[in-house]
């Protein structure tokens, strides 16, 4: 693997090029002898680290017969000086390639690494179904950092007796301590939801398990950590949702009508998940219409902290209803990565997550995931 020069805008990639230009026209020009020699040698080193294998040989060579033509002219073929300055422009030639061969080592490293990410991702937050008990569903992940993958935010859903339950969560922190308790939230998440009859009491036996579990989590995460989380329960036969806010982002119904986006904050939030030790019971569970056609849209502040270049929080229901309505949780999903990713104009810096669930006006049978949403532009 070489260096990948079509990431690189294409006067970056042109550069080597001027700058052998640059050397040879000054050499030929300039009374003194090879003033224009570092200039060859940037352009072999530069080479090495733009470009694919083949251009950095076809830059050497053209360094090499530029300075044959040269000494040529000069008549000092031959000579001590003409030898030297062949072995000086050989040398440069040869760095740029050895340079080239270890950004390429260098990158199927980092490959492999990211592989083994992508598996890591896939084992920690699979794909949801993309229909489930008459509703549509569509998930998407987003690192703060590409080359990480996995962090502290993770959703799930699980179809129970009590009808279809969702969790989203954002981890305190970030790291290999954050990813562990997402793992062991995610866990005892898919566990329990079939246990618990009630969505509160769901709540508290999460908080048990994480309490139980702290010792293995990273002393940060034991002393200071918490988890916000928001669990959502579609219960059968019924049009509406049920939720249970621990200490997270409320969720936002865009209305199927084409009516817009509303949030849907807590009366009484309760205190992240990890926080039991306070003593504060959790809050009730609110029940909302949750009507055909409707979509819910679960978010971590990934979103709702997403800065654009003046320091402004992004807001979804701003941002959102002038894109509405939409067809489904899939649109929905690649409509509100696409708009942050407009927004913040570059790199996030903080994990997002993203689940919508769309009620279905005539639930039909279960259907593949639904496809991801288009790669974050910033990212």
């Amino acid at each position: 693997m070489a260096p990948r020069s079509a990431q690189w805008p294409p006067y970056v990639r042109l550069a080597p090029w001027l700058l052998i230009v640059g050397g040879l026209v000054w050499d030929a020009l300039d009374p003194a002898d090879y003033w224009g020699d570092p200039m060859l040698a940037a352009a072999a080193v530069l080479a090495g680290a733009l470009l694919p294998l083949r251009d950095v040989v076809a830059v050497a060579l053209a360094n090499v017969a530029g300075i044959l033509v040269l000494s040529a002219r000069d008549g000092s073929i031959g000579t001590g000086s003409g030898y030297l300055e062949l072995v000086n422009t050989a040398f440069a030639a040869l760095l740029g390639i050895g340079v080239n061969r270890l950004l390429a080592r260098h990158g199927r490293r980092l490959e492999r690494v990211r592989s083994v990410a992508e598996a890591a991702q896939r084992a920690v937050l699979p794909e949801p179904p993309g229909r489930v008990a008459g509703l549509e569903v569509a998930a998407c992940y987003r690192a703060a950092l590409d080359e990480a993958l996995i962090g502290g935010d993770a959703y799930a859903l699980q179809a129970t007796p009590y009808g279809v339950r969702v969790l989203i969560a954002d981890v305190r922190g970030k790291g290999l301590h954050a990813v562990g308790a997402v793992s062991v939230l995610l866990g005892a998440f898919r566990e329990l939801a079939h246990r618990e009859p009630d969505l509160a009491g769901l709540a508290e036996a999460l908080e048990r398990t994480l309490a139980r579990e702290s010792a293995g989590l990273g002393e940060e995460l034991r002393l200071e950590g918490f988890i916000t989380a928001l669990l959502v329960e579609f219960p059968p036969g019924e049009a509406v949702a049920r939720t249970v806010d621990c200490g997270h982002p409320g969720p936002y119904l865009l209305d199927g009508g084409g009516a817009g986006v509303s949030r849907w904050d807590a009366a009484d939030p309760g205190l992240p998940l990890g926080m039991g030790a306070l003593g504060a019971g959790r809050p009730e569970v609110e029940t909302r219409p949750f009507p055909p056609g409707s979509t819910l849209l679960l978010v971590t502040d990934g979103v709702t902290e997403a800065r654009d270049a003046a320091g402004e929080f992004y807001d979804p229901v701003r941002g959102l209803a002038p894109l509405g309505p939409f067809a489904g949780a899939g649109q929905a999903v690649a409509a509100l990565v696409a708009d942050v990713a407009r927004w913040t104009g570059g790199p996030r810096d903080d994990d997002m997550a993203v689940l919508a669930v769309t009620r279905l006006r005539r639930p039909g049978p279960a259907a593949p995931a639904a496809p991801a949403a288009p790669v974050d532009p910033a990212g």
